[in-house]
């Protein structure tokens, strides 16, 4: 009997779980039956000022759409070299920060294979390990949500001792999300102490009072750092991030990497903003006062109890109330924010920094929900 074509495909698929993304703000528009226009989309962490007037003229003058983009991304990596200090030839660029993870994991990871998750954090570390077969041990934060260095260290030499999947991969996201955390320099020491390739994931450190850790690769060779340009850089539709890898691994990755993965619309709205970085600056700062702002804010919600952050959004732990029915009541009022109901963020709902009048509103329809939730 001639087998069902659903029989050919990976064993892998039965087990994987769908990750769910954010709705398009214009299938929102017309879900809600709400104008585009009157919706205050705090849900995603995007970058409410959108990309600067310079990026939008570079977009409109480039004259070489019809001709496919430089496979190795060159002016691009060369304006990143300059801006952030880093060796041009340990960058790689990828349609955002997300294709990046997803070589990574082909690259490092078989069936047999394991990595070390560390939530709650971003959930397609998960996703892509479980995509190419791989094993994964998850370590759960602290309740402050710091990482459980030792937890992780134990985890990885268990799998060792006891002949399981070894595990390769460790990733760690700085500033956290969704909670903000930061990672302290010693936890990050003491996970490349371990025999496993740690992956850190700097999306959100535009708006931390802290450093980056992208020149730590130069002296660890066990060390990824990611970065995108979706957040600080108001380009999430565009796709595009990079990442900075250990000198041994690079003739890999351009025998692995799909040769025209990044197009020529991201090249050049990124090469723009990385030569007007001040517009870039100005508007980072004002996304950090409006962390702190928020943060105040929301502080003085009777029902909710903020977590302190180092990224463009603030966490909050429903303390009275119904954390869903407090979303859903948001949402027919045309604000979206995100709503969690998973191990360790039960009742918890996340809001993304977005401008004045977006905040007000929030803040307000918040204030009306005081004595009634």
């Amino acid at each position: 009997m001639a087998r069902h074509p659903s029989q050919l495909l990976n064993p892998v698929m039965a087990e994987l779980e769908e990750y769910t993304p954010i709705q398009p703000f214009e299938v929102l528009s017309r879900e809600l039956d709400i104008p585009s226009e009157r919706i205050v989309k705090l849900d995603a962490n995007e970058n409410p000022y959108g990309p600067p007037q310079v990026v939008l003229d570079a977009l409109a003058e480039y004259p070489y759409y019809h001709i496919y983009p430089d496979p190795q991304q060159t002016e691009l990596r060369e304006a990143i070299a300059r801006r952030y200090g880093v060796p041009f030839d340990q960058l790689v660029v990828g349609s955002g920060a997300d294709e990046l993870l997803d070589y990574i994991c082909r690259m490092f990871l078989a069936a047999g294979d394991a990595i070390v998750d560390l939530p709650p954090t971003f959930g397609m570390y998960t996703f892509d390990a479980r995509l190419v077969g791989a094993a994964v041990h998850s370590v759960p934060r602290r309740e402050d949500y710091t990482i459980d260095v030792d937890a992780v260290a134990r985890t990885v030499r268990d799998a060792q001792e006891a002949g399981q999947s070894p595990v390769k991969l460790v990733f760690a996201t700085s500033p956290n999300n969704p909670t903000g955390t930061w990672m302290e320099d010693r936890e990050l020491e003491r996970l490349l102490e371990l025999p496993t390739m740690v992956v850190l994931d700097e999306a959100y450190v535009d708006f931390a009072h802290r450093p980056s850790r992208l020149d730590w690769v130069i002296r660890h060779d066990n060390l990824i750092v990611l970065r995108t340009f979706s957040k600080a850089l108001g380009i999430a539709g565009l796709r595009l991030g990079f990442g900075v890898f250990p000198e041994w691994l690079l003739p890999t990755f351009w025998k692995f990497k799909q040769p025209y993965n990044v197009t020529a619309a991201a090249m050049a709205a990124g090469i723009a903003s990385l030569a007007h970085y001040e517009v870039i600056e100005d508007v980072t700062r004002r996304m950090r006062a409006g962390r702190d702002h928020l943060f105040q804010e929301l502080t003085a919600i009777s029902f909710l109890r903020p977590y302190p952050s180092q990224g463009n959004f603030v966490l909050c732990r429903v303390v009275e109330g119904d954390a869903h029915a407090i979303w859903r009541r948001l949402r027919t009022q045309g604000i979206l924010v995100r709503y969690y109901n998973k191990p360790m963020l039960e009742d918890c709902l996340r809001f993304s920094v977005g401008r004045g009048e977006q905040v007000r509103r929030l803040i307000d329809a918040l204030r009306g929900m005081e004595g009634q939730v």
